[in-house]
């Protein structure tokens, strides 16, 4: 990827010289994680793209420009972009009935009480929408939440876990299962995204992978971005680690014996994609650009204003909303638009920024922000689970503003 000076831009390099050296001493040094890339880009420009540490220490792999990550839910805004593009042709309203498209779903029902599979339930208040789906408000769950009897019938059926049957399996999964919540009441982070992709499968005609290779990573140049690593970019394909018992980094998921070497059958557009940190910054700079890149739209500039406006009741925050174990983002001062999250109040993050700027993360650690108004993209690129171990945004974003000029 074509970097331009820093100042080119309007970023101060001595700066951005301490993102640097933040991560090599707090993460590198100490071994917490391996690797890392760091890009930072003003509108269409980049500024800084910095790899450093190994991509897979044991085989001592350089982090490179084009290494391979797996940035699990940073999938979900590709996937809603690519569902409101269907939405920019005319073929669904925010308020349908998910059932206009997925009939499977018409006998569906919310959780009161028991265990799987003796549920009892109440029927909906009202439909559930696409609306819903896209901002987490649509009762679905994950199966690793642990909190209630529902996610642990998620958990004992695999749902959203089989790579080997296809998003149908899924969805039939689903509608024998309840809602955690009546739709639009509250908000929790779930398979919906994956839903969303069965979605635009249904409402397209295409198999969804095809359909983002057609719309999404021809049009942006995203050319290392797919569900699996084929054969000859296995070398390129980082190791994902964790931390054992006493805090010592150890291998995951070894590149050479991942699940993503084969491709699946389920193309999960909640965490399915494999990609670069230059592909990635290709599509944060279309958003950053209004929805253009060059010469190629993505998403038009109202339609990608209505997903990035917070779509939560009464135009809350997620503080009094959000449910379950787990989310890629903290709750105060943060709303939720149509797949993206954003910042509705600075103050109440406790962190620097700017009202608006929207963003999501990945399980592995990988996150990107926008910040519209200072025409701004940060993707951060790692791996090492599970995310929120480290605090790689607010530590990255107290750095990088300083940088702006």
């Amino acid at each position: 990827m074509e970097t331009v000076d820093p100042g080119e831009v309007g970023l101060d390099a001595g700066q951005l010289v301490r993102v640097r050296e933040h991560l090599e001493r707090r993460y590198l040094t100490p071994r917490k994680i391996t690797g890392c890339t760091t890009v930072v880009a003003r509108g269409c420009e980049v500024g800084w793209f910095d790899c450093l540490g190994k991509s897979d220490l044991e085989r001592g792999r350089e982090t490179a420009p084009d290494t391979l990550y797996r940035i699990y839910s940073m999938t979900k805004p590709i996937t809603s972009i690519a569902l409101m593009q269907l939405y920019e042709q005319g073929h669904f309203q925010l308020d349908d009935d998910v059932t206009r498209f997925l009939p499977e779903w018409r006998e569906l029902s919310v959780y009161r009480s028991g265990t799987y599979p003796d549920f009892e339930t109440t029927p909906l208040e009202r439909p559930l929408t696409i609306k819903d789906l896209l901002s987490h408000t649509s009762g679905l769950t994950y199966d690793f939440m642990e909190s209630t009897p529902v996610d642990h019938a998620y958990r004992r059926l695999g749902v959203g876990r089989r790579r080997d049957k296809p998003t149908q399996h899924l969805i039939e999964q689903l509608a024998q299962l309840p809602l955690e919540f009546q739709p639009g009441t509250r908000w929790n982070y779930s398979v919906a995204t994956d839903v969303c992709g069965a979605l635009v499968e249904r409402i397209s005609g295409e198999r969804f992978d095809q359909y983002l290779e057609r719309r999404v990573f021809e049009p942006l140049g995203m050319n290392d971005t797919n569900f699996f690593v084929a054969t000859d970019d296995i070398q390129r394909f980082a190791a994902n680690y964790e931390r054992d018992s006493d805090k010592q980094l150890v291998m995951l998921e070894d590149p050479e014996l991942s699940p993503y070497l084969e491709e699946p059958a389920l193309h999960s557009g909640g965490g399915g994609l494999i990609s670069t940190a230059a592909d990635y910054t290709r599509f944060c700079m279309a958003l950053a650009n209004g929805g253009r890149l060059g010469d190629q739209r993505l998403i038009g500039r109202k339609t990608l204003e209505l997903m990035t406006t917070n779509h939560l009741p009464g135009g809350s925050d997620l503080a009094p909303l959000a449910t379950g174990q787990f989310s890629e983002t903290t709750y105060d001062g943060v709303g939720f638009g149509l797949g993206l999250a954003m910042v509705v109040d600075v103050a109440r993050t406790q962190a620097i920024g700017s009202r608006g700027e929207y963003f999501w993360g990945g399980m592995a650690s990988t996150i990107f922000w926008v910040d519209p108004s200072e025409e701004l993209s940060v993707v951060f690129m790692t791996q090492f689970m599970p995310s929120g171990t480290f605090n790689f945004r607010g530590q990255l974003k107290s750095l990088i503003y300083p940088a702006l000029l």
